[in-house]
């Protein structure tokens, strides 16, 4: 079996290469970046080791895409991944949809000359703002937690969203270009009868990955930490509630594996979220704690100025990825913290490298 992924030089896409071919089933994957995120080169040598075949190409240009060799199944890891695209200056909000709706789209047209499969890997952020804003919360342990005893709107429960809370708009920019992926890859499957699978992912984190403010939050705080960096405590009333769940990429393999060797399924039953769930649920202020025990005390300056599409909580309930596929994440958070703080400290210029300022 022949696997293409899309963003294979980042971390998740990365990661993703090496537990495949790691994994001993013989499969061969051929990967393709454009090498514009900071960090990305730093991947090219340890995966060309590997027998990973890379391939310098944009998936925003069609003709890039057209030297590809054949291949069995596509899997898109490619992306903006920050919600704040399109809005924060970084980026144009044209530059965004460019880059993850049209080149979307320039993979689903590869994957349906080729017969190919495809995998995308989408986000949390397609879940809708303004009820996910409005759910009531409490705070245990320095952390915001859905409020006990309240009725909850449908989709949601003390264990997460699941893929029943609504995706209508506002979802930010970035959720929009995902959600719309999500559609036209369902679309592309039932009109052209291939195989495909959504994976709607929680924050992803490990050593290694690429740390910014506005993503790869964990990464980016352990090694702000480390190096005494400034760090704020954004809106919420500059507390550090906020709450996100966390994944190890790696700990996609068995479902991606499983989803490689499955047959179209129903529509209903394509679409999963994927996280670490209630189980890995952290704040700011508990990650604080952690790098506080581990590194020594540090000053996080409180700031309740609000961020754009900024949420007290979000949750992935995988329920239904471990009914369908028996699915669980393996790597709790603990052990992903301890990989990115022990990457950090080999890596003393990995700020500088990844996220440039």
């Amino acid at each position: 079996m022949k696997i293409l992924i899309s963003g294979v030089c980042g971390f998740v896409g990365s990661t993703v290469a090496r537990a495949l071919v790691e994994s001993g089933q013989g499969r061969e994957v051929v990967g393709f970046d454009n090498f514009i995120r900071p960090g990305s080169e730093t991947n090219r040598e340890a995966l060309r080791k590997l027998g990973v075949r890379l391939v310098h190409a944009d998936l925003r240009a069609a003709s890039d895409l057209e030297a590809l060799p054949e291949v069995d199944w596509v899997v898109d890891a490619a992306a903006n991944a920050s919600v704040l695209a399109g809005v924060d200056g970084r980026t144009s909000s044209r530059q965004l949809v460019e880059h993850n709706l049209a080149g979307t789209v320039n993979l689903l047209e590869f994957a349906k000359a080729r017969r190919a499969g495809f995998i995308l890997l989408s986000t949390s952020r397609v879940y809708s703002i303004a009820p996910l804003a409005a759910l009531p919360v409490a705070v245990k342990d320095g952390a915001f937690v859905v409020a006990p005893a309240t009725p909850l709107p449908p989709g949601v429960s003390p264990a997460g969203l699941d893929e029943s809370f609504p995706t209508l708009a506002p979802v930010s920019l970035y959720g929009a270009t995902k959600l719309a992926s999500e559609a036209l890859a369902l679309e592309y499957g039932e009109a052209f009868g291939l195989p495909v699978f959504i994976n709607r992912c929680g924050v992803l984190a490990g050593a290694g990955q690429f740390g910014r403010a506005d993503q790869g939050i964990f990464a980016y705080w352990i090694n702000s930490w480390i190096r005494r960096r400034s760090l704020k405590y954004l809106g919420f009333g500059g507390t550090g509630h906020q709450v996100r769940d966390c994944l190890h990429p790696r700990d996609l393999l068995p479902l991606l594996a499983k989803q490689l060797g499955a047959p179209k399924l129903a529509a209903g039953d394509r679409v999963v979220n994927v996280s670490g769930g209630a189980a890995s649920a952290t704040s700011l202020r508990q990650l604080s704690d952690w790098c506080g025990r581990r590194f020594g005390a540090h000053t996080v300056a409180p700031d309740g100025a609000p961020r754009p599409f900024d949420l007290p909580w979000i949750v992935l309930d995988s329920a239904k990825a471990a009914r369908l596929w028996d699915w669980r994440p393996q790597t709790p958070v603990a052990a992903i913290l301890d990989e990115i703080a022990a990457h950090a400290q080999a890596h003393p210029d990995w700020l500088e490298v990844s996220a440039p300022l």
